[in-house]
C-alpha cells in the first residue's frame, strides 16, 4: 500500500493549457479517501505551487524549486532546503549576459526577469485564470545583475535558461558546467506549451535548462518528508515527466512515467500512463498506485 504520492504538475499533473482535468482531480481525491498523503512536486517556486495544491486538496506539504525547498504548507514553514548562493547566481547572469542568452532568476516567491517571454509568458497568461493571491509573481527587472548583487532579502532556489535555437542552447549549457558546485539540468529535448491569444491556440516552443545547488532533486526532498511522515520509500509513489523527476522516479517503491515524456525519460520509471492530455494523472493512480 502507497502512502505517498508525489506529482509534478507541468507535463504532468497539467495539460498543455496549464490546467487539471477533472479526471485528474477525482483520482486524486479518491488517493486521499485511501490515507495516501499526496504532494506536488514542482519545479516551480512556493506561491505557484500553492495554487494548484489547493484545487487539488493536498495542502499539507509541497516540494518546490526541484526540490530546492520541502514546504509545510498549514504552517507556512520551509522544514527543508538547499538554497543556491548569491554569487552562483551572479556568475550564471553575467555568463548569460555576455553571451545574450534569456534567463530567469528564481526566488522562494517570485520570478525575476528581464523581458516577459517563454515560460514566464505561460505563467502570465496562466495568472489570468487565478485568484491575485495565488498567481505566479513574475518581477520585470531591467538590471537583474545589480538587483541581485544589492538584495539581501530574497533566498535564490534555482535560474532557467531559455534559447529557441538548439546550437546555441548548447553551447551556453557547455559554458554553464564550467561553474563550479551547481547542478545543470541535462535536458535533451524541446518544451511545448500552449496558450490562447484572441481565442487563437499559440504554441510556445524552447529549449531549456534549469541550475541549482549540487545535489538538488526531488527526492532529496521526499527523503525528507518521508522521515517526517515515518514511512519506507517502497511506500512512496511518483508520477513525473521530465529529467528533474528522474531521481524521484528511479527510487520511488512505484515510478510512473507520462507518455508525453522523452523516451530517455520513460526509462527513468517502472510505468508508463496515458500522456498529460489524456488525464495520464488518474490513469496511472487508477492502474499503479490504488
Amino acid at each position: 500500500m502507497y502512502k505517498l504520492l508525489a506529482i509534478d504538475l507541468d507535463g504532468t499533473l497539467l495539460n498543455s493549457y496549464g490546467t487539471i482535468s477533472n479526471k485528474n482531480k477525482q483520482a486524486i481525491k479518491k488517493a486521499k479517501e485511501k490515507g495516501i498523503e499526496v504532494v506536488i512536486a514542482s519545479g516551480r517556486h512556493i506561491t505557484s505551487v500553492k495554487s494548484f495544491a489547493k484545487e487539488i486538496n493536498a495542502e499539507d506539504y509541497s516540494i518546490c524549486g526541484n526540490g530546492a525547498i520541502l514546504y509545510d504548507m498549514k504552517n507556512d514553514k520551509i522544514l527543508y532546503n538547499r538554497f543556491i548562493e548569491k554569487d552562483k547566481i551572479l556568475e550564471i547572469i553575467q555568463m548569460c549576459e555576455q553571451n545574450s542568452i534569456y534567463y530567469n532568476v528564481y526566488t522562494e516567491t517570485e520570478i525575476l526577469t528581464r523581458k516577459i517571454a517563454y515560460s514566464a509568458l505561460f505563467y502570465k497568461m496562466e495568472n489570468e485564470k487565478k485568484d491575485s493571491k495565488y498567481q505566479t509573481n513574475i518581477r520585470v527587472v531591467a538590471d537583474l545583475y545589480n538587483y541581485v548583487k544589492e538584495d539581501n532579502k530574497n533566498k535564490y532556489i534555482k535560474v532557467t535558461i531559455y534559447d529557441d535555437n538548439l546550437s546555441i542552447f548548447k553551447h551556453i549549457i557547455q559554458k554553464l558546467r564550467e561553474i563550479k558546485d551547481i547542478d545543470v539540468l541535462d535536458v535533451g529535448h524541446m518544451s511545448r506549451k500552449i496558450i490562447k491569444i484572441n481565442n487563437e491556440d499559440v504554441e510556445i516552443k524552447y529549449y531549456y535548462t534549469e541550475i541549482t545547488k549540487l545535489d538538488v532533486n526531488k527526492w532529496n526532498a521526499i527523503k525528507e518528508l518521508i522521515k517526517i511522515l515515518n514511512i519506507d520509500s517502497n511506500q512512496v509513489a511518483t508520477i513525473g515527466d521530465n529529467v528533474n523527476d528522474k531521481e524521484m522516479l528511479e527510487n520511488a517503491g512505484m515510478g510512473i512515467v507520462m507518455e508525453n515524456s522523452a523516451d530517455y525519460v520513460k526509462k527513468y520509471g517502472k510505468n508508463v500512463c496515458r500522456d498529460n492530455n489524456s488525464d495520464g494523472v488518474s490513469d496511472a493512480i487508477e492502474k499503479y498506485v490504488l
